[in-house]
């Protein structure tokens, strides 16, 4: 049975710009620059620890800051946050189909729950995959590849959406079909990643071939 998996933050809610502003707080209190561009050069869908490996070596409890870092994130989070346009129909089509739907995130949990709580989707999903939880999280393709066994999905039948160079990275060596969201990134620097085609949201018509395709699967 088709599987319809997908990224959390930048993907079903512009999320980026709540995990900017912690990180820039976080990085002027060490006296570290950070221009405009960093955080979606060096940050964006990583991992704390990965990217506290790279820039902070000399932390002391990379996971505690990792922690603090994503409570300040869901202090700042709104009860209430729009979800990506279209994707409240992507799920209904999803379910009328019978298809099967998981999150695959590099998010904590806790985030997460939260995220999906604030786009009022949290019962729209029939798993979620934890990247922190899995041996490899993105950019490894890990996380999908659980995200397919939990769902007993194999990858030709799968089309993840990303929105972050890592996550179109794991999505891609998944083997699942790794179509990029634009919230962030260009059509090129989404493609040069590893996606195969590029959507401005779910109400993209360029979703059309791909979703009809799928419903060839089912029949």
């Amino acid at each position: 049975m088709p599987a319809l998996l997908f990224d959390l933050d930048g993907t079903l809610l512009n999320s980026d710009p709540i995990h900017e502003q912690v990180f820039k707080e976080l990085w002027r209190a060490r006296g570290l620059p950070m221009d405009d561009a960093f955080y979606m050069q060096h940050i964006h869908g990583r991992l704390n620890v990965d990217v506290f490996a790279e820039f902070l070596p000399d932390e002391p409890d990379p996971q505690a800051l990792s922690a603090w870092k994503e409570a300040q994130f869901r202090d700042r989070l709104p009860d209430h946050y729009p979800a990506t346009p279209g994707l409240d129909a992507i799920l209904t089509l999803a379910d009328d189909c019978g298809w099967r739907t998981a999150i695959v995130t590099n998010a904590m949990r806790l985030n997460a729950y939260a995220m999906l709580d604030a786009i009022g989707m949290r019962d729209r999903f029939e798993v979620i995959v934890i990247g922190e939880e899995c041996a490899r999280g993105k950019p490894h393709p890990d996380p999908y590849l659980a995200a397919m066994d939990m769902l007993n999905a194999g990858p030709t039948d799968c089309v993840a959406f990303e929105d972050s160079p890592s996550g179109m990275r794991s999505a891609a060596a998944s083997g699942a079909y790794p179509v990029g969201v634009r919230s962030g990134l260009t059509d090129a620097a989404l493609r040069a990643a590893g996606a195969r085609i590029t959507i401005q949201d779910f109400n993209d018509p360029a979703l059309s071939d791909i979703l009809t395709r799928l419903k060839g699967v089912v029949a």
